[in-house]
């Protein structure tokens, strides 16, 4: 789910001590990939993500080597920037030098499975049971799935309790209450909501609950139901409700000015919860995006990266990797992963228990039932449409075009060659 425009930014840690605990979890657990037997002999494999942060990347580190330590190989872990990963799988597919097991933002899972460099998961017997159909559908290709998430992740509403109790303002539940509490908790050095509105795909992500709740589709950008979903973002803009800076704000930009309290609501992530807890005296409190009329379904996007098994020369290599990639998605690793980065786990019934554990996620768990995941639809097309998305998003907000020329550009964009 952006940075670098394919997945929101990478989430901030939490404890080092998670990453442990996670390894003795794993090193604890029952194998229960169902992998065939080995076919000649594998000592390591090699595995490319893109978690360049610490201490992400060395939490990861330390999962992937107790999986290993199960599957009886030694882990040779990688990761490189977000912007070069599929750059680089692409070279390697071409080149037939791709790694044993390769992490991938789920929107770019399609133009690397039609290449024909992944391995269906269905070879290896690995468990998909549990995982809600959008989450299944996200590392699925042609009928075929070839990537499962741990974890997933999704937007919702973060608002501040205390503004919003000061203004006698409740807690925005559909898109006219939204206008309307966004117009009280309007003052002097703040404004009332925040989004992501920037030339990236990040607002593309921010932008879908609003047009697909509403009953617009990626497919048809230049329908009436699409633009009365930019319109509500055109509307605050020009209410002063929303700060027309929303423009040039990043994810990371929008947390900052909810954490500096210059703006009393915001759209984001569950992976802003931990700097969010950081300070003390910011009373916050999260709730789904507000829907265009009460009663509606919520649709979010669907973040969050799958781990498949590429085409390589050994197959005992593969069939090591797929032990890894299962024990990753056993329901106490995911658990503890989940815990670990703010996410929610990918099986429905550990993402309940979870959710009654950390009440700050319920509100994700539930939305993430009903998430869509981007490529659904258009499959590898989705990053055109994506692009005249936000495209449209900019040009509307900035008073350049309508909704309704905004979206009609994008709708040519998305269907161009």
């Amino acid at each position: 789910m952006f940075s670098s425009a394919r997945r929101p930014p990478r989430r901030m840690a939490v404890r080092w001590a998670g990453a442990m605990a996670l390894a003795l979890a794993i090193t604890g657990c029952v194998d229960g990939t169902g992998a065939g037997p080995d076919r000649g002999k594998a000592d390591s494999i090699s595995v490319l993500d893109y978690y360049t942060d610490e201490p992400e990347h060395t939490q990861w580190n330390e999962v992937l080597a107790a999986c290993g330590r199960r599957a009886g190989v030694r882990v040779e872990h990688m990761s490189v920037p977000p912007a070069s990963l599929v750059p680089r799988v692409l070279r390697q597919a071409s080149s037939r030098t791709l790694p044993d097991l390769l992490m991938l933002d789920n929107p770019d899972l399609q133009q690397i499975a039609q290449t024909g460099a992944l391995t269906p998961l269905d070879r290896y017997a690995i468990d998909t049971s549990g995982f809600a159909e959008g989450i299944l559908s996200a590392g699925t290709y042609q009928g075929k799935v070839y990537g499962l998430a741990p974890y997933v992740s999704t937007v919702a509403l973060f608002y501040n309790k205390d503004m919003l109790a000061e203004a006698g303002v409740a807690v925005p539940r559909t898109w006219a209450e939204l206008k309307a509490a966004a117009a009280r908790l309007t003052g002097p050095g703040r404004y009332g909501i925040a989004v992501d509105a920037s030339a990236t795909f990040e607002s593309t992500w921010q932008f879908l609950p609003f047009l697909w709740s509403n009953g617009g589709h990626e497919n048809q950008l230049d329908s009436p139901r699409a633009a009365q979903a930019l319109q509500l973002w055109v509307d605050l803009v020009k209410s002063g409700s929303m700060s027309k800076s929303v423009l040039n704000w990043t994810q990371a930009d929008v947390h900052d000015q909810f954490a500096a309290k210059r703006t009393a609501m915001m759209i984001n992530g569950p992976w802003r919860i931990p700097e969010l807890n950081k300070d003390e005296n910011l009373h916050w409190g999260v709730a789904p995006v507000p829907v265009p009329r009460a009663g509606q379904t919520l649709v979010t996007p669907l973040g969050g990266e799958v781990w498949t098994v590429p085409q390589t020369s050994s197959e005992a290599r593969q069939e090591k990797a797929a032990q890894v990639l299962a024990c990753l998605n056993e329901s106490p690793n995911m658990l503890t992963l989940a815990e670990q980065h703010f996410t929610v786990p990918s099986r429905a019934a550990v993402a309940a228990r979870y959710a009654a554990r950390n009440p700050s996620m319920t509100v994700f768990a539930e939305s993430v039932r009903t998430a869509r995941v981007r490529t659904g639809v258009l499959g590898v097309r989705w990053p055109r449409a994506a692009t005249g998305i936000y495209t449209a998003i900019q040009s509307a907000l900035a008073g350049e075009q309508t909704p309704d020329e905004a979206l009609r550009d994008a709708q040519h964009v998305a269907t161009s060659d």
